[in-house]
């Protein structure tokens, strides 16, 4: 029997967790969010099936999610994380460059982080993210490990909500974005 190939997979449970998060901060008229679809260019195309069996990216995506809150702009992409060490390269200069942008042009730019081992999520500014990122272009650590990162900026997991950003989000507001 061969091994499942089960990489594609990877950030599903966040990915899942925030799309009905988004869905019920729609119904309650809170926030609208949607998640940017990957843009592919077919390459194989079975006519007779209508199914893709070859692709490959079309260009670099920015961020997986981008809307408004009451106003106010927001952009964030969802990352997953197995251990307690979390590498920067899963962040792309591209979507940092991106989220710069963003925040230039007056949005809240963030990510969320899923530590799947110990079933918590991350609210990561953009500022603090890029302090990460800076050490690691000067030629430090290219990486943040858990215990780095701020106790007040854990996402609650709330019934009915799920994964509920919000709340953390506005705290970051009401104490300044860094």
């Amino acid at each position: 029997m061969g091994t499942w190939n089960l990489k594609g997979l990877r950030g599903s449970v966040l990915e899942e967790l925030v799309n009905h998060t988004n869905d019920i901060y729609r119904e309650q008229r809170l926030a609208l969010v949607q998640k940017i679809p990957t843009s592919i260019k077919p390459v194989k195309f079975d006519k007779k099936t209508r199914q893709i069996s070859l692709a490959y990216f079309d260009q670099k995506s920015t961020v997986d999610y981008i809307g408004v809150v009451q106003g106010v702009p927001i952009c964030f992409d969802a990352k997953e994380c197995g251990k307690d060490t979390f590498p920067l390269n899963n962040i792309h200069q591209h979507q940092m460059k991106f989220m710069k942008e963003f925040e230039e042009q007056g949005g809240i730019s963030f990510f969320l982080i899923y530590y799947t081992h110990r079933q918590v999520c991350y609210f990561m500014t953009y500022e603090e993210a890029n302090v990460y990122w800076m050490r690691g272009e000067e030629g430090g650590m290219k990486h943040f490990k858990y215990e780095e990162l701020d106790l007040g900026r854990f996402v609650p997991m709330k019934k009915g909500m799920v994964l509920h950003y919000l709340e953390t989000l506005k705290k970051v507001m009401e104490n300044g974005k860094s």
